[in-house]
């Protein structure tokens, strides 16, 4: 669920112009009307930035497409089966590796937990699922590093773990005892809710020899270009401008140097400043570069794409108000772990 935004509907593939391209629309008038020598420079920057990154975008693509037409997803719902302990770290790691949309998580954690699945299992997957998946883990690498990506998975799912065993340890506690809401519904109009079944069957590895799946990745792969070209054309616009007009002796005092502040500040500010995981990449470059510190940027990253609309939305619907803010607190605090550790190693 790393994505979370982007729907993929096997029917038809639609490319409508929506907010990010208006976005980007106003962003380059606003930068004509107001500093037309800046026009070009911005477009340029956009331009060789998304050409640098076009190999990892390729392999993104290529890796939804595969993984949605061989019903891969199906794999998941083995991570909730056996022992307590098992169903963490399995779910944990499903978590943080397999890419699915939010409104497909909705009615398959709605089932295992009507069904008797341990909240702690959940709680695992629900937190490493929206942080990182092999398509943002190739665009993270392209703009951010090797490195730091390898450190965002393993982070992602560290942040799985302990949300897990943290609920494990506390589930007799009134915070954790009756979870579900009474009616959890799905609360998106993305057309993945329309799923009958949700991460059910067997994998079909070799799916170019049924039509209805290569149909599936044609979809797929047609439709995550479009969400990739458009956010990331957005976003590298973006840290054009940033880099162009944000004093970076600014961003280096308030998110900048060492101490556990600016990583606290991260987190904070990367909650509600969020766009989606693949938009907060080229973002966090612009602030790498202009002095924030490797702490908070990962932070920054680990507390924004938990606390994302999509992602927060799939378990609102479905658990009580004081499961949904331990959902948040784990992920404010493990942000802050991540944060402080990679700050050290790095």
């Amino acid at each position: 669920m790393a994505e979370t935004t982007h729907s993929h509907d096997h029917g038809h593939s639609r490319l409508p112009v929506d907010g990010a391209w208006i976005a980007l629309a106003v962003l380059l008038a606003a930068v004509t009307i107001f500093d037309l020598p800046a026009l070009w420079p911005t477009i340029r920057f956009t331009g060789g930035a998304l050409l640098s990154t076009a190999p990892f975008i390729g392999f993104a693509v290529l890796a939804i497409g595969y993984l949605k037409a061989t019903g891969a997803e199906a794999l998941v719902a083995r991570a909730f089966e056996g022992r307590e302990t098992r169903m963490i770290v399995l779910a944990a790691l499903m978590g943080g590796l397999a890419p699915f949309c939010s409104c497909e998580v909705i009615p398959f954690i709605a089932a295992l937990l009507a069904l008797g699945a341990p909240l702690s299992a959940v709680m695992a997957f629900w937190l490493a699922s929206p942080l990182m998946d092999p398509a943002m883990f190739a665009i993270t690498a392209g703009t951010l590093g090797f490195g730091f990506a390898l450190a965002k998975t393993a982070a992602a799912i560290g942040l799985g773990l302990m949300g897990g065993f943290g609920t494990m340890a506390f589930a007799s506690t009134p915070v954790f005892r009756d979870p579900l809401r009474k009616k959890p519904a799905p609360a998106c109009g993305s057309s993945c809710c329309g799923t009958e079944k949700p991460m059910s069957g067997k994998p079909v590895w070799r799916f170019w020899s049924d039509p209805d799946r290569r149909d599936t990745f044609r979809s797929a792969a047609t439709e995550n270009a479009v969400f990739l070209l458009k956010w990331l054309t957005l976003a590298y616009a973006v840290e054009a401008v940033m880099i162009r007009y944000v004093p970076a002796d600014w961003i280096a005092g308030v998110l900048g140097g060492s101490g556990i502040g600016p990583i606290v500040l991260g987190a904070l500010v990367g909650a509600p400043a969020y766009l989606n995981g693949y938009a907060a990449v080229p973002l966090v470059d612009a602030l790498l570069e202009q002095g924030m510190s490797n702490g908070a940027a990962m932070s920054f990253m680990l507390a924004g794409g938990v606390s994302c609309i999509p992602a927060a939305i799939a378990v609102w619907a479905l658990v009580k108000p004081r499961i949904f803010a331990a959902y948040l607190g784990y992920a404010f605090a493990g942000s802050v772990i991540a944060g402080l550790v990679w700050q050290a190693i790095a």
